[in-house]
């Protein structure tokens, strides 16, 4: 049976709707994938076989890199969506979301959206001071937009944060066609009602292609993976410079003597936020092992 290549666009209830050159096919994964533990993710390039008008994914071709949440493959980049206001942003939810991209050699793009209501100057200059890209925008006005469009123009990426900071709002900004319900922020909580129900990328044409995903919350935050402790000072960019010159070559930067990292804290070239960030994510990793890591 002839097979033919394609790339996962959509994940829902179970389905795959896979983008081949004759269009979009929908498809179901083949039955050995359950028992060899391979879950197709949006973003997958596969083989799949045709049986009548409907597919058969046959095989998952090498990824580049791979994410639980928000669960895509092959990213260029990931879009960190923020807000200063109403919901207010936990530097620390950016910060294990950029671990986990960083532990992919997935770039962050750091988006502070909603400066109509407040510039968010503090995320800015956090961001910007570790090395992040940061791009300010509002959905509301349009500013910024532009800017973030260049920036992830041709690329495949995700958009990712916590809910009602305004990714679709974001997206139908960046393009109307997508239509995406936005919701509205539930004043009482300080959170967004869940409005994306699945996983799918929207193609624009310029040939980027957009992942919107569920949300993370505060709540939430501990079904994501973690990075082990052994990599994780790999997964902060703005530690790079101290690395390898601390006095123990196995050193934590916790509260070991002689080190670099924490010395770099003390003269203020590391963030306290992302020093903090970065010890709490190493407790909670202390217990993680390689092998648990997903592929």
């Amino acid at each position: 049976m002839a097979e033919k290549q394609g790339r996962i666009m959509k994940a829902l209830s179970g389905f795959y709707y896979v983008k081949c050159e004759d269009g979009l096919v929908e498809c179901k994964p083949r039955g050995k994938m359950r028992k060899e533990n391979l879950t197709p993710l949006v973003g997958d390039e596969v083989l799949i076989s045709m049986t009548g008008k409907k597919g058969v994914i046959e095989q998952l071709l090498p990824r580049r890199n791979s994410f639980i949440r928000p669960p895509v493959a092959n990213l260029d980049a990931l879009v960190l969506l923020a807000a200063n206001s109403n919901p207010i942003t936990d530097p620390f939810l950016i910060d294990r979301v950029a671990a986990i991209a960083g532990s992919r050699d997935v770039p962050v793009i750091l988006c502070v959206n909603k400066i109509d209501l407040d510039p968010g100057e503090n995320l800015c200059t956090i961001y910007r001071h570790a090395g992040f890209r940061v791009i300010e925008t509002s959905a509301e006005t349009g500013e910024g937009v532009d800017e973030l469009r260049k920036e992830i123009s041709g690329k495949t990426v995700a958009f990712t944060g916590n809910s009602g900071v305004g990714k679709s709002s974001i997206l139908n900004a960046l393009c109307p066609d997508f239509a995406i319900q936005t919701g509205e922020v539930s004043e009482k909580l300080g959170r967004g009602r869940h409005t994306t129900r699945h996983v799918e990328l929207y193609e624009l044409p310029d040939g980027t292609c957009i992942a919107d995903t569920p949300g993370f919350s505060s709540f939430d935050t501990e079904q994501m993976e973690l990075v082990v402790k052994e990599e994780l000072q790999y997964a902060f960019p703005d530690f790079a410079p101290y690395l390898g010159q601390c006095q123990f070559r196995d050193c934590a930067h916790i509260k070991e003597p002689g080190c670099c990292v924490r010395q770099a804290l003390t003269d203020g070239q590391i963030g306290q936020t992302r020093y903090d960030s970065y010890v709490r994510l190493y407790e909670s990793a202390k217990g993680i092992k390689l092998w648990e890591l997903p592929k």
